[in-house]
């Protein structure tokens, strides 16, 4: 890998050790592409990506467009003749006069057993989904979202336990170990690109403010798998006294019930009890407006849920 010119293009957390990893591995990265600083925090300071953060420790060159399709913008990296070019999570599309550059192509790490889950949010979606297993995929990039032909892919058995969290981590780990194996053999020729099946295509947009909302009328597992596809961020709410209410974790309690989806059926330490669509969800822990997350004993202890409150209640 020290061979070629590797222009490598990221933003969030996820990338971070696809980097590192190329660095590690003696790849000859000549510049990184990241996302502009962002204000963040409720001082609205701006800050720059883990990935900026990163390349600056290795003492790389940092490009920051904010729109990278902008003729100075694409000039400006087009002049480290980059040989290839790997992206993850980086955050633009790229254009063509870009992705037709580099001699060995554009490739991409992308968090899903692709054809599935293209697009922005592939750990979130698989979670909600309740899906058992996930993966890693190296494909060619292509002016479609995440339509490339596949390079290589890696399965992962999704635990019981995971939330975005976790599942985020192992998978940028996943990724990055993926990608130093793939990048060889790409150069060897030992690999042959496969078209994605269109039939099996689904997408995972970017998560919008109503995907955070719980529709009561669902089954309990259904709204676990939610809690959990949106914890930790940007998590799952619902209404309570006409104020959101952050549900932080929940599980299914094998139990049937009559009442109205929504409808507390009862509370204590271990947890609130509300009627769903179909079976009981048990609330462990949760964050009231205005407060930090608490475990339901801690909420009980200043304030009663009754039986008989329906949450979800504008």
């Amino acid at each position: 890998m020290d061979q070629i010119r590797i222009v490598f293009m990221g933003t969030p957390d996820f990338a971070v050790p696809s980097l590192e990893g190329l660095m590690k591995a003696g790849g000859n990265v000549v510049a990184v592409v990241t996302q502009p600083d962002r204000p963040r925090g409720r001082k609205r300071e701006l800050t720059p990506s883990p990935v900026k953060r990163a390349a600056e420790q290795w003492n790389l060159p940092v490009l920051q467009p904010e729109k990278l399709r902008e003729p100075d913008a694409l000039a400006e990296l087009l002049a480290y003749k980059p040989d290839l070019i790997v992206t993850a999570a980086y955050g633009q599309l790229l254009p063509k006069a870009l992705l037709d550059v580099p001699r060995l192509g554009c490739i991409n790490v992308h968090a899903s057993l692709l054809p599935k889950y293209r697009g922005g949010a592939p750990i979130h979606h698989a979670l909600i989904n309740g899906e058992k297993e996930t993966g890693i995929t190296i494909m060619y990039m292509v002016e479609a979202l995440d339509a490339g032909d596949i390079l290589s892919q890696e399965r992962m058995v999704i635990d019981e336990s995971d939330d975005v969290g976790t599942l985020h981590d192992k998978l940028s780990h996943v990724g990055a170990t993926l990608l130093l194996k793939t990048i060889p053999q790409l150069l060897s020729n030992e690999i042959k690109a496969r078209p994605q099946d269109p039939q099996e295509v689904t997408y995972s947009p970017n998560i919008r403010r109503e995907d955070e909302a719980i529709q009561w009328e669902k089954s309990a597992k259904q709204i676990a798998d939610q809690v959990r596809g949106l914890r930790p961020w940007p998590v799952a709410y619902t209404l309570w006294d006409a104020k959101p209410l952050k549900i932080w974790r929940a599980h299914v309690l094998d139990e049937s019930c009559t009442e109205s989806p929504g409808t507390v059926l009862r509370s204590g330490p271990n947890g609130i009890a509300v009627a769903t669509g179909k079976g009981v969800l048990v609330i462990t822990e949760l964050q009231p407006a205005g407060k930090k997350a608490m475990t339901a004993e801690q909420l009980l202890r200043g304030r009663s849920i009754e039986r008989g409150t329906r949450l979800g209640d504008g």
